[in-house]
């Protein structure tokens, strides 16, 4: 029996929910890249990265064309990732504001 649409989707709701967890399940930096790593070839992992480069660059008002020229990625992705940033999901906003809610370190500090 095939599955219905409406259980297909609560299992494709349940599985996301479960890589989020994975995800907020690490520890640090390093585990999170050998996480990715693990589960993106090199090309879905650099496709990430790119859009959170961008980002960053967005929010240093930067043009879509001089954003284009300092990544290489296209015009076309970096209207998407400034769409999604000002009419998204939230997921960029609260990534961004949780790293600037950060204690910075001190230059010369050692801990």
């Amino acid at each position: 029996m095939k599955p219905n649409r409406q259980d297909t989707e609560r299992a494709r709701r349940r599985a996301e929910e479960a890589l989020c967890r994975a995800l907020t399940a690490l520890d640090d930096v390093g585990e999170c890249r050998a996480f990715l790593k693990d589960l993106c070839t090199p090309a879905e992992l650099q496709a990430l990265v790119d859009r959170w480069q961008v980002v960053e660059l967005l929010q240093q008002d930067l043009p879509y064309r001089r954003i284009h020229d300092l990544t290489g990625v296209s015009v076309t992705t970096i209207g998407r990732v400034a769409r999604f940033l000002s009419d998204g999901f939230g997921g960029y906003e609260a990534a961004l504001a949780r790293l600037d809610a950060r204690p910075t370190k001190k230059p010369g500090a050692s801990h």
